[in-house]
């Protein structure tokens, strides 16, 4: 299908531009081949957006992740009046009791969403802008649920902050590293030293190593270990096993495999020696950022020696060398991303209603997200949650 055909009747003409608007034409994009080079584009300097929402990262997702959810690609591409992009969001489209749900693709597996910006134009970007972004939607979609929002993104300010919001369920701990900074301004010297104790016990065995993997080869191999070690740790902690769900397995190898650069879409990082992969962290990266999506670690007898924090040691190490500005291991207050992350993101949420029926959504769905938001807070309330979940589970 070609562009022309793919948003055929789908273009909104805006009104004449106040002198606050740069939007003057809005495309809905339903083929992600449509959408290809535009969103490729976009991926290139000058463009503000996360590494979660690359191409190669979100097209495989809604291919065989999305389609079993029944989401649709909700492509939204807005250009200047000279016909440049200026803004690109990948949405997919829901639908459940009547009501049209936008929302940004990647579903659970993305830490962060966001869209993507030429950069000038995020700087610059009024509520003028947004409402110009906004009006032709309604057409489609009765609410926007945009959620898991970075306030800002390498030192530059979302520009949907604008748009009416809330702090996000979960926090983000961040680790934030000085350019050419001392090992000690990252994990501080007594942090290292326990950690080196603890490797003293793994570095005896037989090709005992870190390495990021970088052949076909060794990415199936790791891949194949995760998916038979990650079922079993879930199962342990009395977790759902999301990595089962229809289309999901298919996703991770296909990102983790697509080449990017002098690496992959995610890439996987790991500790291992001759008999057995001790742990595994993966991740994406855009030179400034790593953000950690999945890992595991060993069932063996030497998963008593840490191994995922000595991983973690090896990659921050490794990011800061290149030059890396900032880590996070993920949404959510675990006590191990604490020992590394001790700063934090600040995440939101945006519910906008785009319809009258949108407005009832959009309600319901921020106040179920600010409820959820005061358990998490609540350690009460989150111990009386998870006993609830265990018993029920």
């Amino acid at each position: 299908m070609t562009m022309a055909a793919a948003m055929q009747s789908r273009t909104a003409e805006l009104p004449a531009q106040s002198k606050a608007g740069r939007i003057a034409h809005v495309d809905i994009v339903t083929d992600l081949g449509a959408a290809e080079a535009v969103w490729r584009a976009f991926e290139q300097p000058g463009h503000l957006f996360t590494p979660y929402q690359r191409f190669d990262l979100l097209s495989p997702w809604q291919r065989l992740v999305g389609e079993q959810e029944r989401a649709r690609p909700f492509i939204v591409i807005a250009r200047d009046s000279e016909h440049r992009p200026l803004l690109l969001l990948p949405l997919s489209l829901r639908q459940s009791h009547g009501v049209r749900t936008a929302c940004f693709m990647g579903g659970k597996h993305t830490t962060f969403n966001m869209g993507l910006w030429n950069a000038e134009f995020a700087a610059q970007v009024a509520s003028g802008d947004l409402d110009a972004l906004l009006a032709p939607l309604n057409e489609h979609a009765d609410v926007l649920a945009l959620t898991q929002q970075p306030l800002h993104w390498n030192d530059q300010q979302n520009p949907f902050a604008h748009l009416p919001r809330q702090s996000a369920i979960n926090g983000c701990p961040l680790l934030t590293m000085e350019p050419g900074g001392p090992p000690a301004s990252r994990i501080s010297n007594s942090f290292r030293r326990r950690l080196k104790s603890k490797e003293k016990k793994l570095q005896a065995l037989a090709g005992h190593r870190y390495h990021l993997a970088t052949t076909d080869a060794d990415i199936t191999r790791l891949l194949d270990w995760f998916f038979r070690i990650k079922p079993a740790r879930m199962a342990e902690q009395k977790l759902p096993n999301v990595f089962a769900e229809p289309g999901v397995e298919q996703f991770v190898r296909s990102a983790c495999l697509a080449p990017r650069g002098d690496g992959r879409v995610i890439d996987i990082h790991a500790l291992e020696c001759d008999d057995e992969v001790i742990a595994i962290f993966a991740g994406v990266a855009d030179g400034q950022r790593f953000s950690m999506m999945f890992n595991t670690y060993t069932m063996s007898e030497h998963a008593r020696y840490s191994p995922g924090l000595i991983l973690m040691r090896y990659i921050i190490d490794r990011c800061a060398e290149r030059g890396y500005r900032s880590l996070d291991l993920g949404i959510g207050s675990d006590e191990y991303k604490r020992m590394f992350c001790k700063d934090d993101q600040d995440i939101f949420d945006s519910f906008v209603p785009l319809t009258p029926r949108g407005k009832l959504a959009a309600m319901a769905m921020s106040s179920l997200s600010h409820g959820k938001r005061l358990v998490k807070q609540n350690q009460m309330l989150f111990d009386l949650a998870q006993r609830l979940r265990r018993a029920f589970g």
